[in-house]
């Protein structure tokens, strides 16, 4: 079976490619599963300095193939438990990766798409890019992505996009400026090679000095950010079960408005 991933090697630079473009490279059981592995290779390839990561066709990564995992229980299982105890192992910061990584999105990034946006040492993009967040079009919670994501970017800016859902997108020119990306590729099918000679620049550098610096500069996005997941998966659990977990699929399979569950009160702290 086909993991959906290419691991490739271009001089000093590794390629990891979502390669499922005829859904949009979404992640599939045997995606998720390849993952860490893929990560761990590639960290581990001293000939290999920097790390692009891009998706094949015509979209970068659109997030979770629920079509597919509902059909493979076991995988469903074990991604519902390491989401439950935030311990994803999908992208380079997830898994550790040590080496500088470089995201060249190319076309759609949408929902968990966003991780390797968040996750990423360097964002570019080609000029078609956007993206946007879901989740709660379809009765999920936004947690993890816009929580990585309000580390690098002002709040008001992600929490537009994560209540906006999948009615509003934000286009490669507004993405840079709002710092999600630092560059926009034009023509858009010049993205990898751009990203090839950008990320053979980095790679000149000295590979132990890149991996103390990302260490400091991740270092100060960490204080704080496990413990903002651990949060923010709880908040991911409180809509496993609700109607509208199903409503939302179903609207979207029957393309129409979804008929969202009437709100309950709102929870209040008591005062201190």
């Amino acid at each position: 079976m086909s993991s959906g991933l290419l691991v490739e090697r271009h001089g000093p630079v590794g390629w990891l490619v979502f390669d499922r473009p005829e859904v949009g490279n979404a992640m599939d059981a045997a995606m998720l599963s390849a993952l860490p592995a893929a990560w761990a290779e590639l960290d581990a390839d001293p000939a290999v300095r920097v790390i692009v990561n891009t998706g094949a066709g015509e979209r970068f990564q659109t997030g979770l193939d629920v079509v597919q995992l509902s059909r493979d229980p076991a995988a469903l299982r074990e991604h519902s438990r390491q989401t439950r105890r935030a311990e994803l192992k999908i992208t380079a910061w997830h898994t550790k990766v040590a080496k500088p990584v470089i995201a060249a999105v190319n076309g759609l990034c949408a929902g968990g798409g966003l991780h390797f946006v968040a996750d990423a040492d360097i964002v570019i993009a080609d000029a078609d890019a956007e993206f946007t967040d879901p989740h709660v079009s379809v009765g999920q919670a936004t947690a993890f992505e816009g929580i990585a994501l309000s580390r690098r970017m002002a709040a008001e800016t992600i929490a537009r996009m994560a209540l906006a859902g999948r009615h509003e997108r934000i286009g490669a020119a507004r993405a840079y400026q709002l710092g999600m990306i630092s560059e926009i590729v034009d023509p858009p099918e010049r993205l990898r090679e751009r990203a090839q000679e950008l990320a053979e620049t980095i790679a000149r550098n000295s590979p132990a000095a890149m991996a103390a610096t990302k260490r400091a500069l991740w270092g100060a996005l960490e204080s704080g950010l496990s413990d903002a997941c651990v949060t923010g998966a709880a908040e991911l659990m409180g809509m496993w079960g609700h109607p509208d977990q199903l409503e939302g699929p179903a609207a979207f399979a029957e393309r129409r408005e979804p008929r969202w569950a009437e709100p309950g009160p709102p929870v209040r702290e008591a005062h201190r």
